[in-house]
C-alpha cells in the first residue's frame, strides 16, 4: 500500500481536519456578524450632541414629524433638522440651556448640528422615503414607535427580507393616508374587515406594485 500513495498522503487527514476547522470558524464568524445586531444595528442608540426626546416633542407637545424632517414626504432622502429649525423655538424656549449649546453654536457659525445618523441605507440599496410615506407607509414601520422614545433606537433590521415581507404583501402595512404621521395609529388591516378592504382598495387605486426583483432596489 505504501507504494500506491506518496508519503504526503499521510498528512491528508490532518489537512482535512484543519480545513474543516477553518471553514467552521469562517462560518461562525459570518453568522455572528451578519445575523446579529452587530450587523443589523438593532438596538443601536448612539449618544447625540443634544439629548433630543421625541417622546417630549411628539407625544407631549404634539409636533408633527415633518416640522423637523420637512423633506420626508417630498424627497427620496429624509433630512435631519438644521440649527435654524431648532432655534425657531429655542431662541425663546430654554434659550440658555447648556444642553442646547451645540445648537446655538451651530446656528451662530452656520454649520450643521453634528447629529449621529442612526438609520442608514447601504450605498448598494435604493430607498425613497417619499414613495413610501405618500402611499400609506408610516414612519413606525421602519423606525419603530419613535414618538415614545427619549433616545432614538434602531428597532428594525432593515434587511432585504424585512423589505420583501412588505413588498410581497403591501396591503398589510398600509395606514389611512391621513394617519401616516400619526404614530399611534393602527394599520388598516388591524381595524377589522372594513379596514382591510380599504387597504386593498388603496393598493389597487394607487397601483402599488413594490419591486421584488434585484434591480428594484439595487440600481
Amino acid at each position: 500500500m505504501s507504494k500506491l500513495f506518496p508519503k504526503s498522503a499521510n498528512k491528508l487527514p490532518l489537512q482535512i481536519v484543519i480545513f474543516l476547522a477553518v471553514l467552521g470558524s469562517i462560518a461562525t464568524a459570518a453568522v455572528t456578524y451578519y445575523m446579529t445586531p452587530k450587523y443589523t444595528r438593532v438596538g443601536y442608540a448612539p449618544v447625540q450632541p443634544v439629548p433630543f426626546s421625541h417622546a417630549k416633542h411628539v407625544n407631549e407637545l404634539g409636533m408633527d414629524c415633518r416640522y423637523c424632517h420637512n423633506g420626508v414626504d417630498k424627497s427620496g432622502h429624509s433630512n435631519v433638522p438644521t440649527a435654524q429649525t431648532c432655534m425657531n423655538c429655542h431662541s425663546v424656549v430654554k434659550k440658555d440651556s447648556p444642553l442646547l449649546a451645540p445648537v446655538r453654536e451651530s446656528y451662530e457659525k452656520g454649520t450643521p448640528v453634528p447629529w449621529v445618523w442612526i438609520h442608514t441605507t447601504p450605498d448598494y440599496a435604493y430607498f425613497n422615503h417619499a414613495a413610501h410615506v405618500n402611499r400609506g407607509v408610516s414612519c413606525v414601520e421602519c423606525h419603530g414607535p419613535v414618538n415614545q422614545m427619549d433616545t432614538v433606537t434602531h428597532m428594525q433590521p432593515l434587511s432585504m427580507s424585512f423589505c420583501l415581507d412588505c413588498h410581497q404583501n403591501p396591503a398589510s402595512r398600509l395606514r389611512d393616508p391621513k394617519d401616516v404621521f400619526n404614530l399611534d395609529s393602527k394599520r388598516l388591516v388591524d381595524q377589522g374587515p372594513a379596514g382591510a378592504d380599504q387597504a386593498t382598495k388603496l393598493v389597487n387605486h394607487w397601483k402599488v406594485m413594490p419591486p421584488q426583483s434585484c434591480s428594484g432596489c439595487h440600481r
